[in-house]
């Protein structure tokens, strides 16, 4: 049989993880993560819901805008969107989460692993004054696992190298792609005028 379906196969092919691997997890932030996390504009979530029905969504803003509380504690503002609250609606339901962290430029990434909850705590929201508009509800994550992950991925794909990068023009629009998509019946506009319009959006709420 091809389908490895059990732990035993999945093993026997890849074997156990190299003591490396499994000493780097550490059950708190340090100092490196910590600090990582700090230069950090970009990160995705995962989430899933009761049935295990899964989700991972980007976020991103400035520069250390997951806040660091403590060793065990992260902040990360939720901002105002299409309401669709994926990834808040699968907390409600299960509040396991994973998170992948970027720093443009480095070709390492860290991975936590955590508990989350969703508040509106003032004390928690008021972490983000420093920013234009306040998030509308803060995802406070309890970190269980936290550890860096190696540079091959990223070099593989050359993710930061300006030589790989592609013309937006190569893809259309995404209005033109979800208009395709829905079979919906609305203005597509153009690249600029959708850049414009984001741009606008996060001026005006953040």
């Amino acid at each position: 049989m091809t389908k490895i379906d059990t732990q035993e196969k999945l093993r026997a092919i890849y074997g156990e993880p190299l003591g490396l691997a499994a000493a780097k997890c550490l059950p708190a932030l340090d100092p490196h993560c910590k600090h990582f996390i700090s230069l950090a504009p970009f990160a995705v979530i995962s989430s899933a819901d009761s049935d295990g029905n899964a989700d991972v969504s980007p976020r991103g803003d400035g520069p250390g805008f997951i806040k660091v509380i403590d060793d065990k504690t992260l902040v990360m503002p939720d901002r105002p969107g299409n309401n669709r609250v994926d990834s808040l609606s699968n907390i409600i339901d299960n509040p396991k989460v994973g998170m992948l962290f970027f720093v443009p430029g480095v070709n390492e990434t860290l991975r936590i692993n955590g508990i989350a909850e969703i508040s509106t705590d003032p004390e928690l929201l008021g972490l983000f004054a420093d920013t234009p508009k306040a998030p509308i509800t803060a995802i406070k994550i309890t970190v269980e696992e936290a550890f860096l992950h190696c540079a091959k991925a990223l070099m593989r794909s050359k993710l930061w190298d300006p030589e790989t990068r592609i013309e937006r023009k190569t893809l259309p629009t995404l209005a033109k792609m979800i208009k395709d998509q829905t079979s919906s019946d609305f203005a597509e506009g153009t690249q600029e005028e959708a850049d414009k319009y984001f741009a606008q959006s996060i001026a005006e709420r953040g």
